[in-house]
């Protein structure tokens, strides 16, 4: 689908990138390399960069983190999203969503199997929403970050994108929070 024309002026966000690995430092860090170059080249800005192991503490807590720092709007983690007992990417990042964005993972599978075919099963990628906070857990390859933000982040971290993005509704992520605990079940 083709975005409509817009006079809507871009807005940059802040990003902030993880890469889960046992084995990777910067210096050959591909995939994260990957998602810094497309998000900066896109006139996002990156909030901040880290790597952490495979371990679901280290990458809940950091997470976390950069969900309750008001400067970050965006995370994405790259890795950790396989079916090896190491891969516990999902298991640490999904308890923190409050909700979950289903048909990321839906039309992240549709993308990835007309590059890799049935090989796209082995990806657990999902993504949600905390604390007003976007999360997308993507697997660790280079192809794979490349595939989730050219063809889904690009454009929907644009708010120029129509019918519509992700950005227009971010100020409202937020409504029952600032609802306080007045509503009850």
């Amino acid at each position: 689908m083709t975005s409509e024309p817009t006079s809507r002026a871009f807005i940059p966000l802040s990003i902030a990138v993880l890469t889960v690995s046992d084995t990777r430092v910067l210096a050959d860090d591909r995939s994260g390399d990957t998602l810094v170059a497309r998000l900066t080249a896109a006139g996002h800005r990156l909030a901040a960069r880290d790597i952490v192991p495979d371990e679901i503490v280290a990458i809940h807590e950091r997470v976390e983190g950069w969900i309750h720092d008001p400067t970050i709007d965006v995370v994405i983690t790259t890795g950790g999203t396989g079916f090896t007992g190491r891969d516990v990417t999902p298991e640490a990042i999904e308890p923190l969503f409050e909700k979950r964005m289903d048909g990321f993972s839906a039309v992240f599978h549709r993308i990835s199997y007309d590059k890799i075919g049935t090989s796209t099963l082995q990806s657990r990628a999902t993504a949600g929403v905390a604390g007003a906070t976007y999360i997308f857990v993507l697997p660790g390859s280079p192809g794979a970050c490349k595939d989730a933000w050219d063809g889904i982040l690009a454009q929907q971290l644009d708010y120029r994108h129509r019918p519509c993005n992700f950005v227009e509704i971010m100020p409202r992520l937020d409504e029952h929070l600032r609802r306080g605990a007045a509503a009850t079940f």
